[in-house]
């Protein structure tokens, strides 16, 4: 039996999950305790019909029902497929995005929280459903649970990718296990470590790296929703103190964040040395936060060697590779940039060797495969043949995490499959045998002959025009047959448009269009995790879809 399911059957009798409230306190639930309202949940999925091989939404806040819904679907036997609960999108638009993840997925069960049936419903209708969505539901019957050991999809990990059309990632009991074992090592898991997590389960990284591992380790979890760290980062650093959390995982953004938000009285009252591992992926890793939060928290304990930058993506099931102290940085020479040719490396050094800015061009080393994890990576020409090391490439993996493809045979556009390898659309290189990664490789500007990274100058542009990094955004954009940028920003028109049109022109020269486009909060359009959807902005403002925002040219 998968260990992911085994604690169903012989829960830890001690352990088991500290749940956030909205009060500030924790509420504690033994495995035991969890173990049974699944297998509940379980016998009530089988009464309403689901049976093995079934796929089952979810649409369910991060929590107790949650997870009880997610294991009672595996229980019985289903495939499990989280779905994004309603957010910052306009109920429209909420809606045809959930239908046409229900009209792929075809699941037997759509489980819905109380607050969001008129929603789901609503999706349902859209999808050409006939059924009600289903409140999760414990009887009192706990649903046996099979010595077989589990094959084929586990989890179906719908990802909208930046042009907004869901695609579910086919993810294998096989799959499962192989990343879980690579993680172990990476963070250098022992028994009795505890986790703790703000990240949504309907991400990769918040439900297999933040819940599955603990849960199949039966590890002590403290476990939170996105929004309460939102209110409150100080909650969740207040979770590494020794005995309690030593792992997590977390964007980069999220500590440039709690550095601005922690105040220095509450900073004080934090111990962070029993924090031996933080995974930082699911975006670009941004050297400038890590550097800033480390400078910020090292008084309390924490450690520049906590830090495990990771590259991997969903088709990976997770992870691919991670960092190990210390931490190495590189500074390439961007003007020269292009795919297939060598890479300049204009400096290099270590993680904390010197205050790092924002926009100033410096990359994250992501480690290298290790020979144990069974993955292999290559980076590849525009044709698909390897290039040598240190040349700017596509990055492409293999091994038995890589999953297996998209639900009913969908595209997945610059992300595919090819001959059991990963192309993964993601450009990058190797350096002193660790993995740089620039970023998506459709979201680069051709120039010159080279290649211009949007998201190295996502951060140049918020430090030209004194903003946070979240609240801008470059897309490039073939504007009549003639490269240019579209820059997105979410303020006022005032003096920053000077200042970074100066920048753009300094950096790119005469020849690329240059629109800016200026707005209110919600301006930039995101994926379900977070990722920014470039393409779907130039198109809403070529559209006239774009309200209230100035356009500068």
């Amino acid at each position: 039996m998968s260990r992911l399911i085994s604690w169903l059957t012989q829960p830890h009798p001690e352990r088991g999950v500290h749940f956030a409230t909205d009060s500030g306190d924790w509420e504690f639930v033994p495995y035991r305790e969890l173990a049974a309202s699944a297998r509940r949940v379980a016998a009530e999925m089988a009464a309403a019909g689901v049976r093995p091989g079934d796929v089952v939404c979810l649409i369910l806040p991060s929590g107790r029902d949650c997870l009880a819904a997610l294991f009672g679907a595996w229980a019985a036997g289903a495939t499990v497929s989280p779905l994004l609960p309603p957010s910052f999108q306009s109920e429209g638009e909420y809606v045809e995005y959930v239908s046409g993840i229900l009209r792929q997925a075809e699941p037997a069960l759509v489980v819905v929280a109380e607050e969001f049936r008129s929603l789901a419903a609503d999706a349902m209708v859209r999808a050409g459903r006939s059924d009600a969505p289903w409140i999760p539901r414990e009887g009192t019957i706990e649903a046996p649970i099979p010595d077989s050991a589990r094959t084929g999809i586990a989890l179906l990990q719908f990802t909208s990718g930046s042009t907004g059309r869901p695609r579910g990632v086919r993810v294998s009991w096989d799959n499962l296990a192989a990343n879980y074992a690579l993680q172990s090592r990476m963070i250098g898991w022992r028994d009795g470590d505890g986790f703790a997590s703000w990240l949504p389960l309907h991400h990769d990284m918040g439900l297999i790296g933040c819940v599955l591992f603990p849960f199949a380790s039966q590890s002590p979890l403290w476990l939170m929703r996105p929004e309460q760290f939102i209110r409150d980062p100080g909650r969740w650093l207040a979770c590494f103190a020794p005995g309690k959390a030593a792992h997590s995982a977390s964007p980069s953004f999220a500590f440039a964040y709690a550095a601005r938000r922690v105040r220095p009285q509450r900073l004080a009252e934090l111990d962070l040395s029993g924090w031996r591992s933080v995974v930082v992926g699911a975006e670009v890793v941004d050297p400038a936060a890590l550097d800033t939060f480390a400078r910020f928290a090292e008084p309390v304990g924490f450690a520049l060697g906590t830090y495990l930058p990771s590259y991997g993506l969903a088709e990976n099931t997770l992870a691919v590779t991670g960092a190990e102290a210390p931490i190495v940085v590189v500074r390439p020479e961007w003007s020269s940039m292009r795919l297939g040719e060598p890479v300049r490396i204009e400096a290099a050094g270590k993680l904390g060797d010197q205050p790092i800015e924002p926009g100033s061009g410096w990359l994250v080393g992501h480690g290298a495969p290790h020979h144990e994890d069974g993955v292999g990576l290559r980076i590849l020409d525009e044709e698909g043949q390897p290039l040598p090391d240190g040349h700017l490439g596509e990055v492409a993996v293999t091994g038995t995490s890589v999953t297996q493809g998209y639900h009913g045979g969908r595209d997945g556009g610059s992300t595919r499959f090819v001959d059991g390898e990963l192309r993964t659309g993601d450009a990058g290189f190797v350096h002193d045998g660790e993995l740089f990664v620039l970023g998506r490789m459709g979201d680069s500007l051709k120039l010159r002959g080279r290649s211009v990274y949007v998201d190295d100058l996502d951060a140049k542009v918020a430090a030209a025009a004194g903003l946070d990094k979240d609240r801008t955004a470059v897309v490039a954009v073939n504007d009549h047959g003639r490269a240019g940028l579209a820059v997105f920003v979410e303020a006022a028109p005032g003096p920053w448009t000077d200042a970074v049109t100066e920048m753009l022109r300094g950096e790119l020269g005469p020849d690329p269009s240059l629109t800016l486009v200026a707005g209110r909060r919600g301006l930039l359009k995101r994926t379900t995790s977070g990722k920014l959807r470039r393409r779907h902005m130039w198109q809403l403002l070529q559209e006239g879809r774009l309200k209230s925002v100035t356009v500068i040219h």
